[in-house]
């Protein structure tokens, strides 16, 4: 059955999918947005894992998503709200804990509070530059195309007006470790760790690992568009999820869930639509694909309509996921070692150490179970206690490494890592475990069945050199385009990478609005 035809067909309601939407809607398109699941928002979205306990399936904090694109898509008209912003990240152990905030630090020596600070506005500097690069659509290498060449020279320019001692620097550091910047930058641990936890969180990387500098400072890059540092809507990250689907739908936009596309329908070498798995056929000259990369032309176009080389470079693209998360249901608030009670609702790290963050990555290599996880922790009903019930609490924590095939098995990796990362926890909040009335993890096979996204894998593909900036995801496919007319991408496995910023989606939709259907 054929039904509706519309200007645009969008595949996931995952936020840069809705971002898209939006964008392409505002500019007079009639768009379809198709959510295979119940709920939009995909990593970000909302859900109760336990009874009246509340939390995101994989995102924890915003801080990337721009204070210029909140006002533009009208976010807070459509119901955004924030429990708590600039929050303060701390490390934590059981002897001390470093409590960071921007340029700030306190816990730690003068001479470490200096360097941080002297290290941090170096790095900003860096990331300012890398945001103005990521925050337009790449060009193509060995174009002849007039805005190609001037995009590159404009690439050129704004390194260069770093000035030759930071455009020297940012050379010589931008395909390094984390490792060795922090530690020789820095002296304190904490600190150190800090670094490197901002380094690796979601990818498959430990410290030691080159171009993790990049991935440091491509994160950072994102954190340069909101003044209100790591913040909390209310009702949880996946608040945020459905603001923006409210404000697409006042924007124009029809949004259908539960809606499950089966396969990218083509005539003639060109897309003409979607079928569902109903058997319905949608039709549009355009779609859009906000899933990943190799779902998108692997799964739901298929190789019939690929060459062979294209179809080798979308099978060699590394997206196997490499980090889980964990939800707690809390029976009361827990207590950490030196922290007051209000600190509790601090951005907290649990890795002591670069060291220790590079063991819980050794482990993972070999298919086995972190002993001691490294982990990024929140305690959200801290700042909004609507997210459990009257007097209890959730927790959540990033779970770094857990790997995506493990020689004991997805049962007995699940409940290995689970007790580790209870120990680790209780090891700083003693009697944590306690007070844990439910918990779930989610591996990264867990979070590619329930999110449709391969591998499990945050950013839907390793950030890398080779699969960054103007070769993301890779040839062929890095503006936005396809090897097939009316397909394109926007999701996290395009330009410019993961993370909750909506940039996929709006230059995606930029490049569509310059194109011809």
């Amino acid at each position: 059955m054929t039904t509706h035809a519309w200007d645009v067909i969008v595949i996931g309601a995952g936020h840069n999918g809705l971002v898209c939407a939006q964008h392409l809607a505002r500019a007079g398109q009639s768009v379809l947005v198709l959510e295979a699941g119940s709920a939009v928002g995909g990593f970000a979205a909302a859900r109760e894992f336990a009874p009246g306990f509340k939390a995101a399936v994989g995102a924890q904090l915003i801080h990337q998503f721009s204070d210029q694109s909140v006002r533009e898509l009208q976010l807070e008209r459509h119901g955004l709200r924030w429990a708590a912003r600039k929050l303060s990240t701390t490390v934590v152990t059981p002897e001390r804990s470093v409590r960071i905030l921007g340029g700030q630090v306190s816990g730690t020596s003068a001479n470490d509070a200096h360097a941080w600070a002297h290290l941090s506005a170096r790095l900003d500097r860096y990331a300012q530059f890398l945001n103005a690069v990521q925050s337009s659509c790449p060009p193509r290498l060995g174009s002849t195309d007039f805005q190609d060449r001037w995009s590159l020279l404009k690439m050129g320019l704004r390194l260069r007006l770093l000035g030759r001692r930071d455009m020297r620097e940012f050379l010589r550091i931008v395909g390094m470790n984390v490792y060795d910047l922090a530690t020789d930058e820095l002296a304190d641990p904490l600190l150190q760790a800090a670094l490197g936890m901002d380094a690796i969180l979601g990818s498959n990387f430990g410290p030691r690992a080159p171009g993790t500098v990049l991935t440091l400072l491509s994160r950072r890059a994102g954190e340069t568009t909101s003044a209100n540092g790591y913040s909390l809507p209310i009702g949880g990250p996946g608040a945020l999820a459905v603001a923006l689907a409210d404000a697409a739908q006042a924007a124009g936009v029809t949004l259908r869930t539960d809606a499950l596309v089966a396969r990218i329908a083509v005539e003639e070498d060109r897309v003409v639509g979607v079928d569902l798995a109903t058997g319905e056929r949608l039709c549009a000259p355009r779609v859009v694909s906000n899933v990943d990369p190799r779902q998108t032309f692997l799964s739901l176009l298929g190789t019939a309509h690929l060459d062979t080389g294209f179809v080798r470079r979308v099978d060699h693209f590394r997206q196997r996921g490499i980090t889980a998360k964990l939800h707690l249901a809390l029976g009361g608030l827990p207590t950490l070692q030196g922290l007051e009670p209000s600190r509790l609702g601090d951005r907290l790290l649990v890795a002591p150490s670069l060291d220790y963050i590079e063991r819980a990555f050794n482990a993972s290599k070999y298919g086995e179970v972190s002993s001691h996880p490294a982990l990024e922790v929140t305690v959200p009903t801290i700042h909004d206690p609507s997210l459990a019930p009257a007097g209890q609490h959730v927790l959540t924590a990033i779970v770094n490494y857990a790997a995506f095939d493990t020689k004991a098995g997805t049962s007995a990796a699940r409940a290995a890592l689970l007790q580790n990362t209870l120990a680790t926890l209780d090891a700083v909040a003693p009697g944590l475990s306690a007070r844990v009335l439910h918990s779930e993890l989610l591996l990264p096979s867990d979070l590619e069945r329930e999110c449709r996204v391969t591998g499990g894998h945050w950013h839907h593909g390793d950030l890398a050199f080779d699969q960054f900036l103007m070769v993301r995801p890779f040839p062929g496919a890095a503006q936005y385009d396809s090897p097939l007319q009316g397909l394109y991408l926007c999701g996290a496995g395009s330009h410019p990478g993961g993370g909750l910023t909506g940039l996929p989606g709006r230059l995606a939709a930029e490049r569509i609005l310059r194109s011809r259907p």
